[in-house]
């Protein structure tokens, strides 16, 4: 029987039953090989229910930095007997098929390694079924760290942080570990040829989800308030912006909360809320996901037809509907440039990594205040829930929060024309704004929704609502100057051809990229920063013949919005789409590029399955 033999480069999954326990600790093997000084990518593949059906977790273990979805496991521990034909079909030749061998059973493949490791029977010292159950999943990690030589300290070390302060806990849990540590020394001492040898691969890196990071970028960012409605995949970010606020912002004299934070009845309370609290001053957000944008609307368009500042986390999953509320996707691209009825055109950023969410988080407060629009922060599933290995935070402690055009009470006093809270004194499109009770005679005015001229004033002059519109165009050409700009993988363009991806994407991309130059193939690249796009991304197409896009979503959304917004002919443009939701490969991408540029460009515009 052959075995696959790698060191730090591999793919390891899990399966298991929902609501068993198992995340946990498929997370602190992850964990355990990142403190091994080796990048990982764990991705929690999960349903929508609370317990009972199939789950898997998925690690890519990649010295070489390679943090995107691969196809075909190298490893699998198969611990839910309902997936076993399915998870035996996606190991490699030569792989590792890991089962609880208490039960035995026959598989149907004779190219793969089957090692059995009686689980339950392993467990039967714990004196109740619960502990049993739980302690299992304990007892594989523990196994994996003989059979792939993780340092078993370091597990131990990671239980000891799991349990602080319930320390009743710690050694049942390190118990578990060492019976599976002791069990593999003792039966499977040679059964596995793929090994975890520590390197400093890791050295200034954090493994960290992209809410996490976003929900800190946001205290940061100096949002005080955040009103939101739970909903997968967004919730997480809400609650991590909770985590840091009673961390980094009770006053430490008096007890009290410089922060709130409100769980409203529906998204459409929430994004109100959200819009009056910009209003009164203070920097606030919702978080959502696509079903709760399409709610939010018509609120939406009051923010950007009044001018209200506003932060949107729309951190995207499967759609249309409900969908697939576990499942990723970039399909919310034009839902969001485009939001609410008329003539409303907003802000987009996409975040590409935890890191990215972090500083994105911070500039998104930024941009609404000096915009003085709804700014929509473009996350999804995978990147948001999932922990990623990425670059350290930085922060400067002499940044200084950009508030924009508000004139204080002494900017009232001293002026001696009328006020006129939407008139465009500076010809950037962008008004001056007060907050309210500034000056008890001065800088009032009548906020609404409705048609007004530059005084606030309601009117239906067409002429006048046209050039309101107009103005509002100008703020948009004032935004693609000051928005995050594209990142090039080249310093100069050498190619005629192009690709042009954002996001999440990036880390597949990047090995994809390596792939196509290993084949001979030479292709600038682009990644896209934010919307409306600057100077430095229509130069980039007008030096190109040919332009992938690549996308996660059926419709090409964001070929589609440069189209529009740029006239490009659509030959000029080819869609890589990738719907199923799950990450895009980089062999996907990879594969779909080389088979249109082989004469088959029909390969090229189906995807759906990886």
């Amino acid at each position: 029987m052959s075995k696959i033999e790698s060191i730090n480069e591999f793919v390891i999954k899990f399966a298991n039953v929902n609501g068993s326990g198992s995340a946990s600790a498929n997370q602190m093997f992850a964990k355990g090989v990142f403190r091994s000084g080796i990048p990982v990518s764990p991705k929690n593949i999960f349903p929508s229910n609370i317990q009972g059906l199939p789950t898997w977790f998925e690690v890519r273990v990649s010295e070489k930095g390679y943090l995107g979805r691969k196809d075909g496991i190298d490893i699998f521990v198969a611990m839910n007997p309902q997936s076993y034909y399915q998870d035996l079909q996606e190991l490699n030749p030569g792989g590792y098929f890991i089962y609880d061998s208490s039960w035995e059973r026959k598989f149907d493949r004779e190219d793969v390694n089957v090692l059995g490791i009686p689980l339950v029977k392993l467990c039967l010292e714990f004196p109740n079924l619960k502990q049993r159950l739980l302690f299992k999943n304990l007892v594989y990690v523990g196994a994996l760290s003989f059979m792939l030589g993780i340092d078993k300290e370091i597990y131990i070390k990671l239980i000891e942080e799991q349990f602080k302060g319930k320390e009743k806990l710690i050694a049942p849990n390190i118990r578990a570990l060492e019976i599976g540590f002791e069990y593999a020394k003792e039966n499977l001492e040679d059964a596995c040829d793929i090994r975890v040898k520590k390197s400093n691969k890791t050295d200034g890196l954090i493994l960290t989800s992209g809410n996490d990071a976003a929900g800190l970028g946001s205290v940061y960012g100096g949002a005080t308030v955040c009103a939101w409605y739970p909903i997968t995949p967004s919730t997480s970010m809400a609650e991590s912006f909770t985590k840091y606020c009673e961390d980094l912002r009770i006053d430490p004299e008096t007890g009290k909360n410089n922060f709130a934070i409100i769980q409203a009845e529906d998204e459409l309370a929430a994004v109100g809320m959200a819009i009056g609290a910009n209003w009164n001053g203070a920097r606030a957000f919702t978080a959502t996901s696509g079903p709760g944008i399409s709610l939010m609307g018509e609120f939406i368009g009051l923010a950007y037809f009044s001018e209200v500042p506003l932060v949107i986390f729309n951190i995207q999953r499967g759609g249309p509907s409900t969908g697939m509320p576990t499942r990723t996707q970039q399909s919310d691209i034009l839902a969001c440039a485009f939001a609410s009825h008329g003539d409303t055109k907003h802000v987009l950023l996409f975040p590409s990594d935890p890191k990215e969410c972090f500083d994105f988080a911070v500039e998104a407060f930024d941009l609404a205040d000096q915009l003085q629009t709804p700014v929509f922060f473009m996350s999804d599933l995978d990147l948001g829930m999932n922990d990623w290995s990425t670059p350290e935070f930085e922060w400067d402690d002499s940044r200084i929060i950009n508030r924009g055009k508000v004139l204080n009470y002494e900017d009232l006093e001293n002026m001696d024309t009328e006020y006129g809270r939407y008139n465009d004194v500076d010809g950037d499109g962008i008004p001056y704004r007060t907050y309210p009770g500034t000056h008890p005679s001065k800088g009032a005015y009548f906020n609404r929704g409705t048609s007004h001229d530059a005084f606030a004033r309601y009117t239906e002059d067409g002429k006048i609502h046209a050039e309101v519109l107009l103005r509002l165009s100008k703020k948009y050409q004032t935004a693609s100057k000051i928005l995050p700009g594209p990142k090039f993988n080249q310093d100069k363009n050498t190619s005629s051809m192009g690709v042009i991806y954002f996001g999440s994407t990036d880390v597949s991309m990047q090995e994809a990229l390596d792939i196509m130059t290993e084949e001979g193939i030479a292709i600038d690249a682009m990644r896209i920063r934010s919307f409306p796009f600057n100077l430095e991304v229509w130069e980039f197409i007008e030096e190109h013949d040919l332009l992938f896009i690549v996308e996660q979503n059926r419709d090409g959304q964001m070929r589609t919005l440069i189209m529009a917004e740029g006239g490009i002919i659509p030959d000029k443009l080819v869609s890589i789409l990738c719907f199923d939701g799950q990450p895009i490969t980089a062999d996907f991408i990879s594969n779909k590029i080389i088979s249109h540029l082989s004469g088959k460009p029909e390969a090229a515009l189906i995807g759906g399955t990886s």
